[in-house]
């Protein structure tokens, strides 16, 4: 048996398979590409056809309206693939069964994949792309092109449908604000973590809901309506009792499952809680502002106008208080060019639609010099 130029193993064993039902010499494979987003929660895996069109990638309202979404054939989801949090072994393992399984479900092998864009988080240096596009190519047929990012770019991706300008904001459990320019700057801001201070995310909001309760009960701070909300919401008598209900289990993502009781408690008229989300909303104002100053996609005077892609729970409009909506308002007064995107796609289709558009570059310049 022929000994293939890239790696092999028994998550792939669908593939000979594959190439048995189909051996007639008329069948041919449909042109693919995948696209992975991949987090510390889950990792989603996309499989869009390279067929796509796409007329028009600008995003400004002013300029026209997005490009109609890609049509995805496949999709598979895995657990934590951030190598910061399980290891290098068990993250390249999720990212290999969840690469192999949307192949599968769209009737497709490597052999017919184009590219790979794979954005996940825990990408921070170029050290961190290149140990994992050297993972790729071991997986890889050598005409596969593959792109490795940070998930914060899948993300902005998502909003402008593959285009690489503007800055997104992301404000789920944790948040960031990342920006790119046309010319291929980047910067960022936030997105250290909750140890470092990422406020205005889900667990920072929570966090000082929980900290008001406490410092209300000792007398360190005014009486709060948060205190009776989420102790009933934790089925907790006391305020005593918080203290063991956090250090029990401190994970991010339960702490900041708590959002939508500030939020409501705000709503209600609290003080406390109210103050809290306003702090929030400079927190992640602030964030993206810092962003593009740095890059300058504002224009010299400010007014220039740029994709603002707002992608995280914190941000949805689905509550009287809205967060996201009081973001815009503060951004605006600074930099009234923002235009709010919210996705159409998920991520994962964001990082395909990187890979398809660097492809449809290439395609033009590869013309142009024949």
């Amino acid at each position: 048996m022929r000994k293939r130029p890239y790696r092999n193993g028994e998550i792939w064993d669908f593939e000979a398979e594959m190439e048995l039902s189909n051996n007639d010499s008329r069948y041919r494979q449909q042109a693919v590409i995948l696209g992975l987003d991949g987090g510390t929660t889950s990792t989603v895996c996309v499989c869009i056809p390279f067929n796509y069109t796409c007329t028009d990638n600008n995003v400004n309202s002013e300029d026209g309206p997005l490009p109609e979404p890609p049509s995805v054939l496949a999709r598979a989801v895995a657990g934590c693939s951030n190598h910061n949090s399980v290891g290098e072994t068990a993250a390249r393992e999720t990212l290999e069964r969840v690469m192999a399984e949307a192949l599968l479900r769209s009737g497709s092998t490597r052999s017919a994949v184009l590219a790979v864009c794979l954005a996940v988080s825990g990408v921070n240096h170029p050290t961190d792309e290149y140990r994992i596009l050297s993972w790729l190519r071991q997986i890889f047929p050598s005409h596969v092109r593959l792109f490795v990012q940070n998930d914060s770019v899948a993300a902005l991706a998502s909003g402008t449908m593959g285009k690489l300008h503007g800055c997104v904001l992301i404000a789920g459990t944790g948040t960031i604000a990342y920006g790119y320019t046309e010319d291929g700057r980047k910067a960022w801001a936030a997105g250290a973590g909750p140890v470092l201070g990422d406020w205005g995310s889900g667990y920072g909001i929570a966090a000082q809901a929980l900290t008001a309760i406490v410092r209300a009960h000792d007398g360190r701070g005014p009486h709060t309506a948060l205190t009776n909300c989420i102790l009933h919401a934790l089925d907790l008598s006391s305020p005593d009792e918080l203290i063991g209900w956090t250090y029990e289990d401190p994970s991010w993502a339960r702490i900041a499952a708590l959002v939508p009781y500030v939020v409501s408690c705000a709503e209600a008229g609290d003080q406390v809680a109210n103050r809290i989300l306003l702090d929030a909303v400079q927190e992640l104002a602030s964030s993206v502002k810092a962003v593009v100053r740095r890059l300058g996609l504002c224009g010299e005077d400010g007014t220039d106008h740029f994709p603002l892609v707002m992608v995280g729970g914190v941000l949805e409009a689905n509550k009287r208080w809205d967060i996201g909506k009081e973001v815009i308002n503060c951004i605006s007064k600074d930099f009234p060019g923002a235009v709010p995107v919210h996705p159409k796609v998920e991520p994962a289709v964001g990082a395909a639609l990187l890979a398809w558009n660097f492809l449809m570059r290439q395609s033009r310049k590869d013309a142009i010099r024949s």
